[in-house]
């Protein structure tokens, strides 16, 4: 089972609170988290990557173990900590001004 814990807004539009466990198969990289995230909860489709290109959102980032894994490729397995639930995988919003 893998842990993902979602920004307040998406927490709202989901209608969830705190973690979100994901049941998902080998192997755990950022698509297959969320290929099931938005099966379980399709209010998200679109939030948190492109309709269309399947890329991230502007201002949306994921980290794993402490590390910001959002550049990394999207079909690279997960960190060991995160597929086994030890840690989870963070989804943050984002800020930007001046």
């Amino acid at each position: 089972m893998i842990r993902v814990v979602l920004p307040q807004h998406l927490r709202t539009l989901a209608r969830v609170d705190g973690e979100v466990i994901l049941a998902v198969t080998s192997p755990v990289t950022l698509d297959s988290v969320l290929d099931a995230l938005e099966d379980q909860y399709p209010m998200l489709r679109g939030t948190i990557r492109d309709h269309t290109t399947t890329r991230r959102r502007p201002f949306i980032r994921f980290f794993a173990c402490e590390q910001d894994v959002s550049h990394i490729s999207a079909d690279a397995p997960l960190p060991d900590a995160v597929t086994s639930g030890t840690e989870p995988l963070l989804i943050v919003g984002a800020m930007a001004g001046g």
